[in-house]
């Protein structure tokens, strides 16, 4: 990932946990930066370590991305400002345990931060890019969605949706400049589970990832290329077998008649 000194990356959920490493990571690698977070006091203070630790100019942008408003406007600055060549969606959150003991609102919330916002920031980023014919979109999605039976419906839902927009785009853009990454961490380090009401202390040790090297291994695997990552997979075959297992179904998604089991 190269870059120059009038680059730019606009960072969501940056003033803590995956967006604010990734915010340090690409202040290091000597991008500009635009941070955008709800919570202004926790942002601005990121941003000022930023700006003291790296040559960069870090601005702010407070916003809540559950709110349609904010998300207009942080749209707009996106379309607005052409000195940003990429776009980094780390912001969301995660419900309070099932289906059965969530409150309405909140899941309604979550569908309103984890794909509302990312689904417009993300189309909004790949049409200005592909009018300038270059630029990058990173969205932060999880493992989970690739294991829906494991966690909470909506929140698994929302981060199926992160991956299958990313690879749309992907196919999409292909012929562009423009590259696409759909990060899918593990279990993470961070204050996301304390705001969940999960209790850190009792999840596998030997399956948490420090914040830190989720981020570093999620930007090697951009510079490598790759649309997905999965930071903690070892045998990438793994999901090339995956992958490839899902397009031999290809041929038979649509046709004229129904299987025979169904006659």
């Amino acid at each position: 990932m190269t870059t120059t000194k009038s680059s730019r990356a606009l960072v969501t959920g940056a003033s803590s946990g995956i967006g604010a490493v990734y915010a340090d990571r690409l202040a290091k690698r000597g991008y500009n930066l635009t941070l955008v977070a709800r919570d202004v006091g926790r942002l601005e203070a990121a941003a000022e370590a930023i700006a003291a630790s790296h040559d960069v100019e870090v601005e702010t942008l407070a916003a809540d991305l559950g709110s349609l408003s904010d998300i207009a406007d942080v749209v707009a600055h996106l379309r607005g400002d052409e000195s940003i060549t990429l776009l980094v969606n780390c912001a969301g959150v995660s419900p309070h345990g099932t289906t059965a003991i969530s409150a309405a609102d909140e899941l309604d919330q979550l569908i309103a931060i984890n794909v509302n916002a990312l689904h417009a920031l993300s189309i909004a980023a790949a049409q200005v890019f592909g009018v300038r014919g270059a630029g990058g979109i990173i969205n932060v999605g999880s493992v989970t969605s690739l294991m829906p039976e494991q966690f909470n419906p909506s929140y698994v839902a929302s981060k199926a949706f992160v991956l299958a927009l990313t690879q749309s785009l992907a196919a999409e853009y292909a012929a562009t400049n423009i590259r696409f990454q759909a990060v899918l961490p593990g279990l993470t380090r961070t204050a996301l589970f304390e705001r969940s009401g999960v209790d850190i202390s009792t999840l596998p040790a030997h399956m948490m990832m420090e914040a830190g090297d989720l981020v570093d291994a999620a930007l090697r695997g951009y510079d490598l290329g790759e649309t997905v990552t999965i930071p903690s997979l070892e045998d990438e075959t793994l999901w090339g077998n995956q992958e490839a297992a899902r397009m031999a179904l290809a041929p038979y998604l649509s046709l004229a008649r129904p299987a025979s089991r169904y006659a």
